[in-house]
């Protein structure tokens, strides 16, 4: 059984959708199991029923707007880089309001709504393809994977919706008694849970560069803190869910294919800036046909 598994990474997922679009359409290769977290899980229903340029459509095309109802930051282009700083009167309403979070992120549900259609919904399920998703359910303090084979329309939507929302900035979702979250706070590379569902050979798109190039500069609030401290920890947690899944996959005798971002894409993956994702996808797609071709080389005709 051959599996994609796509890790979290915000706007970064253009990136993943251009390494897909090779291995599916230029590779040729056939996936019985999609598995995703969080940005993945918005790109893998598309992906396994391979419409490809209709979900590169949507992530060259999404900005704050199609994500959040109340986005919690403002963005700001400063010498040429964008600044991402608190917008305090937004996330004082959502306080007023009740809510728990900076910012919510409604639009996204509606966006998934109307990009996987009931129709689209039903030829997954008829197929012999599974397509899982990772949410983090924080009142039992576990990861859970959600097959689209064990949902109704309406459930599988929202749990891609939950995978995806980058608590405390997007809405924390309340169902079946629980509280549930970003996929990633749990497994953002769930490599482990594709080889326990039968997975002999995966190829897994790492939002993330190999090597840590990073060096961040002091934040300058509250706010760059906190997302700074919770890359931090979601690049601890990246880097765990890697060394686990290359341990399952030795134990399995599974072969892993691993597909990392060559550079550093963005500092943010909260900012989805159109020009760049489109970019992204563009530089993911290229990225993967030049791995493939270091790879496999294509062997000199014997008869020139």
């Amino acid at each position: 059984m051959r599996a994609l598994v796509i890790s979290g990474g915000g706007s970064k997922g253009a990136f993943a959708g251009g390494v897909a679009q090779f291995l599916l359409q230029e590779s040729g290769k056939k996936y019985d199991l999609f598995v995703g977290t969080s940005t993945g899980s918005l790109l893998i229903s598309h992906l396994a029923l391979g419409k490809v340029d209709k979900i590169k459509e949507i992530y060259s095309n999404v900005n704050q707007k199609t994500i959040f109802n109340n986005c919690p930051f403002v963005v700001r282009k400063k010498y040429g880089i964008n600044e991402i700083s608190i917008n305090h009167w937004n996330v004082l309403k959502n306080l007023i309001r009740g809510k728990k979070t900076f910012g919510e992120s409604e639009n996204l549900r509606d966006l998934i709504r109307n990009s996987l259609t009931i129709a689209e919904f039903k030829e997954l399920q008829e197929s012999n393809k599974e397509v899982v998703v990772t949410v983090s359910n924080l009142s039992l303090n576990q990861v859970e994977y959600k097959s689209i084979d064990e949902c109704t329309y309406d459930e599988f939507c929202d749990w891609i919706w939950m995978s995806s929302n980058y608590t405390p900035f997007m809405s924390l979702v309340r169902k079946n008694g629980c509280e549930y979250a970003d996929g990633g706070l749990g497994s953002i590379v769930p490599i482990e849970e594709a080889i326990k569902r039968g997975a002999t050979e995966v190829d897994v798109v790492v939002l993330h560069t190999e090597v840590n190039y990073m060096n961040r500069m002091p934040s300058r609030n509250p706010f760059e803190l906190l997302t700074t401290m919770l890359s931090f920890i979601l690049d601890r947690i990246e880097y765990q869910n890697i060394r686990i899944g290359k341990y399952v996959a030795n134990q399995h005798d599974a072969i892993i294919n691993l597909y990392y971002t060559p550079t550093i894409l963005t500092t943010n993956s909260l900012i989805f800036d159109k020009a760049k994702m489109t970019l992204w996808w563009k530089r993911g797609y290229l990225y993967a046909k030049n791995k493939n071709e270091e790879t496999n080389p294509i062997e000199p005709n014997a008869n020139e």
